[in-house]
């Protein structure tokens, strides 16, 4: 799947990173970056990445997000595939609390291939949006195929949205039209808990 975008001199095709789709208005999702996708990448004016995978970042990755002054948010889950291992909650948890802060979109989720880590913290945020729980399912299972994981499921429909909903009301989060071009976020800065950004 590619764009061609027709130039004076060259024909540029534009490719998508692997798994990619659009979440909603300003959030993206998708496989790793390779380089050949960083064209694609630009049309999207991203302001943030959510990497949920525990390996550094590929230098020549860095280098882009430099260029353009992207800013990286790493949550180092582990890509297993045991059922004793689990999600860790808390790292979904503060990996959501970047996600819905409209600050940092448009944004790029993305883990190795797009399908189980990233299913998961976009299954959260539709729990967060107040989505039936069968839509979630359906979602994530056209995303990750006939590689679905059960212990994913089962994280997101045991996952509990009411604890960050206490936690941006304390911080006094209030979202306007979520989801259209009229959204906003209204906080204040004395209570404001900011996220951790990894240096690039």
């Amino acid at each position: 799947m590619g764009l061609i975008v027709e130039e004076e001199e060259s024909d540029v095709v534009l490719v998508p990173p692997s798994n990619f789709s659009m979440v909603e208005d300003g959030i993206f999702r998708s496989g790793f970056p390779q380089p050949d996708n960083f064209p694609f990448l630009d049309t999207l004016n991203l302001r943030s990445i959510i990497y949920l995978c525990p390996e550094p970042y590929p230098e020549e990755n860095l280098e882009f997000l430099q260029s353009r002054n992207i800013r990286l948010f790493q949550f180092g889950i582990e890509g297993k595939t045991e059922p004793c291992v689990s999600i860790p909650k808390d790292t979904i948890m503060e990996a959501l609390k970047v996600l819905i802060d409209v600050r940092n979109h448009p944004v790029l989720i993305h883990c190795k291939r797009g399908k189980h880590r990233t299913g998961c913290l976009v299954g959260c945020l539709r729990k967060f949006q107040n989505w039936c729980l069968s839509s979630v399912f359906e979602e994530y299972q056209h995303f990750a195929g006939l590689k679905s994981r059960k212990t994913d499921l089962r994280f997101i429909e045991t996952f509990e949205v009411m604890c960050l909903r206490q936690c941006l009301y304390s911080i006094i989060y209030q979202y306007q039209g979520y989801g259209s071009n009229k959204r906003r976020l209204l906080y204040k800065e004395e209570k404001l808990q900011k996220p951790q950004v990894t240096s690039v």
